[in-house]
């Protein structure tokens, strides 16, 4: 019986994550304060009635998307940090990837902030949101270390200050891109790369 139940909850995770992939770029889209169930409805394939019955409101639906989105960023950073063998090859593949992700899914990304910046007013954000936020933090902090090592020198700043330079460098690129600029990309990925040589302190002296 316990192992029925179990199944059960499984399923309807596995339903929930489906959905929630699924609406997620209707979700990007419309953005927090266009959205509600019923819109969401209108604008996919499910119905009112399947997304509330997997979702309490369109809180609990905009959380499960984003959550899994964020996922998926944090191992594609993560393979970027696992196949690269030296400093100039990580950095090339970290831009590369950063640069990507702004051209190609950057209504995801302003789903993002939308909802990040929601949380300043809304409670039922904020744990969900601090979540994702320390999830990411750990990622841009996992790619220092790993341009520490492959650069043989110590790191400068602790891992919040790490994030919130990359952070704050990728939302300036994001608002520029979706104004128009056709040069917001290679800007972002040259002060990325100039941040990452500044976080980094001075070489470590081998004995």
């Amino acid at each position: 019986m316990e192992r029925i139940a179990r199944s059960q909850v499984d399923k309807f995770s596995q339903r929930r994550a489906e959905l929630g992939e699924a609406t997620l770029q209707t979700l990007a889209s419309l953005g927090y304060a266009r959205t509600s169930l019923r819109e969401i409805a209108q604008n996919s394939e499910y119905s009112h009635g399947v997304l509330h019955y997997y979702f309490k409101d369109k809180v609990d639906l905009i959380l499960c998307s984003v959550r899994q989105y964020k996922s998926v960023c944090v191992k594609r950073y993560d393979r970027v940090v696992e196949e690269a063998t030296g400093f100039e090859e990580l950095m090339e593949g970290f831009l590369d990837a950063l640069g990507a992700t702004v051209r190609d899914e950057a209504p995801l990304h302003r789903l993002w902030y939308d909802l990040r910046s929601q949380s300043l007013f809304e409670d039922a954000f904020r744990a969900d949101v601090a979540e994702i936020d320390k999830s990411l933090e750990r990622m841009v902090w996992r790619i220092m270390v790993r341009f520490s090592e492959l650069g043989g020198r110590a790191l400068a700043v602790p891992p919040g200050v790490a994030y919130a330079v990359f952070d704050g460098l990728f939302q300036q690129c994001l608002l520029r891109h979706l104004n128009g600029d056709k040069r917001a990309v290679a800007t972002m990925q040259k002060h990325v790369r100039v941040a990452i040589l500044q976080l980094l302190g001075e070489p470590q002296l081998s004995h």
